[in-house]
């Protein structure tokens, strides 16, 4: 995969695309990050990519011909349909599936704004998708491309080594995870659940996927409606309220 930030602040992609999860990828050839200044587009001596509001207004708005320009220059298969993702908080909200689906795609370009706003043509005539990682309002978009660019590089194969890292974890099936538990079997005198130390698969799958109903009704009710539960999910849920 080719990964395309424009960021008018380049340097605070360093130190998150050169640790961890994201180097791996990097140095195994699964996904390659590329971060563009798209001041350099700017077309002008000053090098300036925004200006007032037609109309009026507080603030300042984010020019067309730098974010146009730099999305031409990039080297890029121009005959494939290319995601390209405007950040901003009246986008669709990003939630895991749409991590899968992305993760899927062979490239994608994020753009990073700042100031008051885009100029409208933009949205209308450059970006594919606009995304939104929550209802607030950060100071630009570089923080919500790193949090999406790690949430889709570590589905692609290979990343994690082990496909079953990613695809129990909370909303992939759905659900939230379950609780996880490791050495040693008692600490300060609070101990492993023993269906954990049984041997029995059957049981602990059973168990698992009681507590990740268990823990989603207490937290995140609305996701249930949003799950193909099967009757016996049903009758652990109707349980569950029952004890509430």
């Amino acid at each position: 995969m080719n990964i395309h930030i424009l960021s008018l602040f380049p340097e605070m992609f360093t130190g998150v695309f050169g640790s961890s999860i994201l180097k791996k990828a990097q140095e195994k050839n699964e996904v390659a990050l590329n971060v563009v200044n798209f001041r350099d587009f700017s077309g002008n001596k000053h090098h300036k990519v925004d200006d007032y509001p037609y109309g009026g207004g507080a603030g300042m708005v984010l020019k067309p011909e730098p974010l146009f320009n730099a999305i031409d220059s990039l080297t890029t298969n121009k005959e494939q349909k290319r995601r390209i993702i405007l950040l901003c908080p009246q986008g669709e909200r990003f939630t895991q599936q749409k991590a899968e689906e992305l993760a899927k795609e062979e490239e994608l370009i994020f753009i990073c704004g700042h100031y008051e706003g885009y100029d409208e043509r933009i949205r209308e005539h450059l970006v594919t998708d606009e995304l939104s990682i929550g209802d607030f309002v950060l100071t630009g978009g570089e923080l919500a491309a790193m949090t999406i660019v790690d949430s889709v590089v570590r589905l692609l194969p290979n990343v994690l080594g082990n496909a079953e890292s990613h695809e129990k974890d909370s909303f992939s099936t759905g659900l939230l995870e379950h609780p996880q538990y490791t050495r040693p079997v008692e600490y300060r005198g609070h101990k492993v659940p023993d269906v954990l130390l049984s041997g029995n698969h059957a049981e602990i799958e059973k168990w698992r996927r009681e507590q990740s109903l268990q823990r989603t009704l207490n937290r995140r009710p609305e996701l249930l409606d949003q799950v193909d539960l099967s009757d016996l999910d049903m009758k652990v849920i109707k349980s569950l309220k029952e004890q509430q």
